[in-house]
C-alpha cells in the first residue's frame, strides 16, 4: 500500500513540476500541501505546503522581449563592480542604479561585474542573468 502512495505522489510530483515553474506562491503551497498529505499525512501536508510555497516563490522568466531589451540596452559609462556574486533569486546591493524596463515596469536591470541582470523593481531579487 505505501508503495503504490509513493507511486502515486511521485507521479502527481513530477506531473506538476512544469505547473511549480509557472505558479505563484499560493498555487505552490497548495500543490504542496496536497503531495504532501498523500505522502505523509497532515504533517506531510504541512512540510509539503511550506517546500511548495518556497518552489511557488520562483520568479516567473521574463518575457522574451524584456531579455532582448536588456541585451541591446547600452552599457552605462562607468563599470559597476560589486564584490558580492550576483545570484538569482538575491537582491542587488543597494549600492547598484537599476533601470526600469520602459514597456514592462514589472522588470528593470541593471550591468553588474559585466554581467546583464533582470531584475524584480522593488525588491531588486535578481530574476535572470543574460548569458
Amino acid at each position: 500500500m505505501n508503495i503504490k502512495v509513493v507511486g502515486i505522489a511521485t507521479g502527481i510530483l513530477l506531473a506538476s513540476t512544469s505547473a511549480f515553474a509557472q505558479s505563484s506562491t499560493v498555487n505552490g503551497a497548495a500543490g504542496g500541501a496536497v503531495t504532501g498529505a498523500i505522502v505523509g499525512g497532515p504533517a506531510g501536508a504541512a512540510v509539503g505546503g511550506v517546500a511548495g510555497a518556497a518552489i511557488g516563490t520562483a520568479i516567473d522568466p521574463p518575457p522574451q522581449k524584456v531579455v532582448t531589451y536588456v541585451q541591446q540596452a547600452p552599457a552605462p559609462t562607468k563599470r559597476v563592480v560589486v564584490k558580492e556574486k550576483v545570484v538569482v533569486g538575491q537582491p542587488l546591493p543597494e549600492t547598484v542604479v537599476v533601470t526600469p524596463i520602459p514597456d514592462d515596469p514589472k522588470y528593470a536591470y541593471a550591468i553588474v561585474n559585466d554581467e546583464r541582470v533582470i531584475v524584480e523593481p522593488s525588491s531588486r531579487k535578481v530574476i535572470q542573468v543574460i548569458q
